[in-house]
């Protein structure tokens, strides 16, 4: 547990320093909702919402990707 955070749940996944955008933050789903937390500011941000029946969440670089049952939804942090 990483500030509250399980990061062994599938919708959970910390972004890695100097891996592109949002490195040591950590990034998941709640009530249908891709959120963001920083533990420096420890604050917390929705990054996208109405996002339904999320399996898993992932990131690569500055590309959040959440796989749902009927869709793969691709957030590039950079755009933001």
């Amino acid at each position: 547990m990483t500030h509250g955070f399980d990061l062994n749940s599938s919708l959970v996944c910390e972004g890695i320093v100097g891996d592109g955008c949002g490195g040591g933050r950590i990034f998941y789903v709640q009530d249908e909702k891709l959120q963001v937390f920083d533990p420096v500011t420890k604050e917390s941000m929705i990054l996208l919402d109405n996002v339904r029946n999320v399996q898993k969440i992932s990131k690569s670089a500055c590309i959040i990707t959440l796989e749902c049952l009927d869709q793969t939804i691709k957030l590039d942090l950079s755009s933001i």
